[in-house]
């Protein structure tokens, strides 16, 4: 991932609450969190929906529309003030045409894509208690970065189970 990060020659700061992206925008810029944290997140129904965190030295991006090119339904939000390198698609583009750039892209992607099928499968199948210990284990830093409640949504629970899961 040094070799992607080492790409960026822009770093940008948001303030907490502050948008990078939303909903309708296209992407063509894949960001490296130096600090601060974010949330990417769908809006259904007027209800928000988290679907991931970024925090330092983690990558984050609306991956759907960085690699189609195609407007996003995905928001990303500052949680904290974010300090961001910006690594643009023409960068990622020109990095790609060495072919073992191009396995460790495939890793990255590989990386990403079992994440969210485990998420997926998390939510679908387990209990709130089952999500909470799986996350601690796999994110503890999680519970240091992001507040509770964003936590809780992420997780498919109220707030207060996430309290009474956190003290058992």
């Amino acid at each position: 991932m040094k070799e992607i990060i080492k790409l960026s020659d822009k770093e940008i700061t948001i303030d907490r609450n502050e948008f990078l992206k939303v909903k309708g925008s296209i992407d063509t810029n894949l960001y490296y969190i130096e600090s601060g944290s974010l949330r990417v997140f769908v809006l259904d129904d007027y209800e928000e929906q988290t679907i991931r965190f970024g925090y330092k030295e983690n990558l984050i991006v609306s991956l759907d529309s960085f690699l189609t090119g195609k407007p996003s339904d995905l928001y990303i939000q500052a949680i904290k003030k974010t300090v961001l390198k910006v690594v643009t698609k023409q960068q990622i583009d020109l990095f790609l045409e060495k072919e073992n750039n191009k396995n460790l892209w495939t890793k990255i992607l590989e990386n990403l894509v079992v994440q969210q099928m485990e998420r997926e499968i998390d939510i679908l199948t387990n209990s709130p208690k089952e999500r909470y210990e799986r996350v601690l284990k796999r994110s503890p830093q999680l519970f240091q970065e992001i507040p509770n409640r964003h936590i809780a949504n992420y997780l498919r629970m109220s707030a207060e189970t996430l309290s009474r899961l956190k003290k058992c």
